[in-house]
């Protein structure tokens, strides 16, 4: 238990300090101000457009996790979408799918590398986290692209009229915010605990918000009920664990490092994720993984194929409530089977280069 806790209290800590560091940017206007100057950008183009939203998706994604990317992007996205009359929801399906399949790349990036690094840091001379998932990460984000462009090839031909000019806001909250959400990335992968920077940055943005928009303290909304969930689920797999659940994990998953052994625990990985969630999914199988290569694969499918069932992440579902309010309704067989599309994809192409 007391592994756990250690293992789970930076892991917490790390999103409430987050999560704190997107309210405020989302407050301050970054997300608003990047979308609209991205339909600037597209000059009228929607392929164009849907490229740089891609990109967007991705950094947010990578700097500031995919909860971030769910939330807070997601309304934005389809802000413009709306104000350039297309429909909303290829870019609602692009955004929730690089969400997942863009959150390889840093420790930040997802809750689950979090805790892999609590397992790399166990292995003697161990590369560094960034030396080990960068051709994965980029792999699910090349197939990700690829199948959506395909998919959604013939909306991607049209274009739009140029979005109004983004709602003006406070230039040094603004400005601020934004510069703390670029220090993050790297700052993170400096070899400093995640939690730390990021915990630094929060309180950061709390005196500014303080000093800025006092009234913007008391708007802010913290994921109390997300944390408890997540302390219910880690003590839940601890405890099965211990009375069996490792062991009947390990006869699914095997225990080789060829490409096919591989490809049998990232698959294993992922249909466990869509059955019930990454998070659990994750800390049940992590006790069989043993190696770097086998740690990999087992993040390439908690992390990319998750995203078949809206309940695999965190994540998803609070980006289907960000549709809803905004008026998008994706269907949910529709969600289902492109989705089950992107995640066979990214999760192959990721497992390939490990």
């Amino acid at each position: 238990m007391v592994d756990l806790i250690e293992r789970v209290g930076p892991v917490i800590g790390f999103l409430v300090a987050l999560t704190i560091v997107a309210e405020i940017s989302e407050r301050a206007g970054v997300f608003d101000v990047a979308a609209h100057w991205a339909a600037r950008v597209a000059r009228g183009s929607v392929l164009r457009l849907w490229l740089l939203i891609v990109v967007l998706a991705v950094a947010s994604t990578i700097v500031l996790s995919l909860d971030t990317t769910a939330v807070l992007l997601t309304p934005v996205v389809l802000a413009v979408a709306r104000q350039a009359k297309l429909d909303g929801t290829l870019f609602a399906l692009t955004t929730v799918w690089l969400a997942s399949t863009a959150s390889l790349l840093l420790p930040v990036s997802n809750l689950t590398n979090l805790l892999a690094l609590h397992s790399f840091s166990r292995i003697p001379d161990h590369p560094s986290y960034l030396s080990v998932m960068w051709r994965p990460a980029l792999a699910a984000i090349l197939a990700t692209v690829v199948v959506a462009a395909i998919l959604y090839r013939r909306q991607l031909r049209g274009r739009y009229v140029t979005a109004r000019p983004a709602d003006p806001h406070d230039r040094v909250l603004l400005l601020t915010a934004a510069g703390v959400c670029v220090a993050l990335g790297p700052l993170c992968v400096s070899g400093i605990t995640p939690v730390f920077p990021a915990a630094v940055a929060a309180a950061f943005l709390l005196v500014v918000l303080a000093v800025r928009d006092r009234p913007g303290l008391r708007a802010l909304n913290l994921p109390w009920r997300t944390v408890a969930a997540l302390v219910v689920l880690f003590v839940v797999v601890d405890l099965a664990g211990r009375h069996g659940l490792t062991d009947a994990i390990g006869a699914l998953t095997g225990q080789g490092s060829s490409v096919t052994d591989l490809m049998r625990l990232s698959g294993v990985s992922a249909v466990l994720g869509n059955l019930g969630n990454n998070l659990p999914t994750y800390l049940a199988i992590e006790p069989v993984t043993g190696s770097l290569d086998r740690h990999a694969a087992l993040l390439v499918g908690v992390n990319t194929g998750s995203i078949v069932t809206v309940w695999g992440t965190v994540a998803t579902l609070l980006w289907r409530q960000r549709c809803r309010r905004a008026g998008v309704e994706v269907p949910l067989r529709t969600y289902t089977w492109q989705s089950a599309l992107v995640a066979v994809c990214a999760v192959l192409a990721a497992t390939l280069v490990i």
